[in-house]
């Protein structure tokens, strides 16, 4: 399984899979991460945290905890 967290910068990715439960996936969706939708990775900050995306035309900064949650091909 390959997740948001297992990408380079510069790399682009379709969502197959949102995982969590609850509140968490809802926020998740809420920021505009869903299934079918290409994110692409522009930054990730230098201990890992927090990765930042481009998801359907805006920029967005998301926590390793959470693009873990994140399945990709």
């Amino acid at each position: 399984m390959k997740t948001i967290k297992d990408l380079k910068v510069g790399e682009s990715a379709v969502v197959k899979k949102l995982y969590g439960e609850g509140p968490v996936k809802r926020r998740i969706m809420d920021m505009g991460i869903t299934k079918g939708v290409e994110v692409y990775v522009r930054k990730v900050a230098p201990l890992g945290d927090p990765i930042e995306l481009t998801v359907r035309g805006y920029e967005l900064s998301i926590r390793k905890a959470d693009a873990e949650l994140i399945e990709v091909e």
